[in-house]
């Protein structure tokens, strides 16, 4: 399970951003993780619940957004919405695809509450 591994490194990135900021708590951290990025968003959120004792992210509201997928279809020269990946063109049927979004696993925003 990466989930554990990607919440690590979210939590490095909002612990870095307090020591920079100055900031003592998370109230509100939004995430991007689109329907491309192979992240399972349950567990993901689990991981960042039970990482986040003892941190600037306790009792934080974490929001994950999940926009669809898109990508660039080789055949009929489209950009089409694509749900996984392997999936065939909704337009033509055909397998040759390129992502073109919906891989990103970001974090969007942060509110923060002042020492």
């Amino acid at each position: 399970m990466h989930e554990v591994s990607l919440a690590s490194g979210i939590l490095k990135i909002v612990e870095a951003a307090a020591l920079r900021e100055k900031f003592a708590r998370v109230t509100l951290l939004r995430i991007e993780a689109g329907s491309l990025c192979n992240v399972e968003v349950r567990a993901l959120r689990f991981a960042l619940e039970v990482m986040a004792q003892d941190t600037c992210l306790q009792d934080a509201e974490i929001a994950i957004d999940t926009p669809t997928g898109a990508a660039w279809c080789l055949h009929c020269q489209l950009t089409v919405p694509l749900q996984a990946h392997g999936d065939a063109c909704p337009q033509c049927g055909n397998y040759q695809l390129r992502a073109t979004g919906g891989a990103e696993l970001r974090v969007l925003e942060m509110m923060v509450e002042d020492t």
